[in-house]
């Protein structure tokens, strides 16, 4: 990725993305600082939909069984490109590693984001407390949640209340999973932004997640589960924000010790806050979220305290790489 972008023409960058989650801020960011924009469509209905934007230059509608041929276009129109939930979920995270386009952040933290075993691993390696994590429902104790791996957005999750309910339920599991112990307390998600740039990183947003049968008004009367349809924004208590820095830093450092590589970007620590202020994180995300459209078009309340004005996480992408070009860091955000 190295050797490519040293013949890229840095004067006429073009950002790209898959047509999904956080296309929309991510495009609308890029444009907003100059830059060409590409979106890639799975499907040529998507792909209308995404054309009304006037900010988007361009929308293709790409094979995401055999990616490698997008990505050598997009490498061929001097594109960069953007990773979020909904591209790894399409192509899977091995078709993710080998794509042969310069993509925004640590490209190899993606297999272990696919692999629940190897997140939580990464999250003890950094110092940060998570939930007890169950090999099989015999050694369970009290009410766990049930996950599948890779980014499904909370599908197919679900709990169970005790090892019995849990070893039957687990008989009708397909899919790669992991047993947590099930958290009581708030659901909150810290968006952060790693600046090579600035040689800092920012905390960049928080928010809630709006899942369907948990949050939805069911009353009792449908089985839980977890599939997200959209985020609440959420402003943290002032006091909670050095905790929550400081596992971002530690999370870094783990990332780089244990992956091989700097993370540049944002990525998300997700997390309970109990009622003792105490935070276990559960997941983490090594790249944008859709949590951070909650404040697309009119910036994150906490962008204003490192730039003096809002700015969401899509014009943040577009201003570090901006600012690369301009210092010749251009080769610190991508891999």
């Amino acid at each position: 990725m190295s050797q490519l972008l040293k013949n890229y023409d840095l004067e006429r960058l073009a950002i790209s993305t898959v047509a999904s989650h956080t296309a929309l801020q991510i495009l609308r960011g890029a444009k907003k600082y100059g830059f060409r924009t590409i979106a890639v469509a799975r499907g040529e209905a998507v792909a209308q939909f995404y054309r009304q934007f006037p900010f988007i230059d361009e929308v293709w509608v790409g094979d995401f069984a055999n990616f490698r041929k997008t990505a050598e276009k997009l490498a061929a129109n001097n594109a960069v490109f953007i990773p979020h939930g909904s591209y790894v979920e399409y192509v899977g995270w091995r078709q993710a590693l080998e794509a042969p386009v310069p993509t925004l952040g640590c490209r190899e933290l993606l297999r272990w984001e696919a692999d629940q075993f190897k997140k939580m691993s990464l999250l003890e390696k950094a110092g940060i407390p998570i939930p007890r994590i169950y090999k099989t429902a015999e050694e369970v104790e009290g009410p766990v949640i049930v996950k599948l791996f890779g980014a499904k957005g909370g599908r197919g999750y679900f709990v169970a209340r005790d090892r019995r309910e849990l070893a039957e339920r687990l008989k009708r599991v397909t899919e790669d999973y992991i047993i947590q112990e099930y958290l009581f307390g708030v659901p909150a998600y810290y968006h952060y932004f790693s600046s090579p740039v600035y040689s800092r990183l920012e905390i960049f947003g928080a928010d809630i997640r709006y899942e369907s049968n948990v949050d939805g008004r069911t009353f009792g009367w449908a089985e839980p589960t977890f599939v997200v349809v959209g985020n609440l924004p959420m402003v943290l208590r002032e006091s909670l924000l050095p905790t929550i820095y400081t596992y971002g830093v530690q999370f870094l450092k783990a990332v780089e010790e244990a992956v091989g590589c700097k993370l540049a970007g944002p990525f998300c620590l997700e997390s309970i806050i109990k009622d003792d202020m105490s935070i276990v994180v559960f997941e983490f995300s090594g790249r944008i979220v859709a949590g951070t459209n909650i404040y697309m078009g009119y910036g994150s309340p906490y962008s204003v305290l490192y730039f003096d004005k809002p700015m969401d996480m899509g014009e943040r992408i577009a201003h570090e790489i901006k600012e690369a070009v301009k210092r010749g860091k251009i080769e610190h955000l991508f891999t």
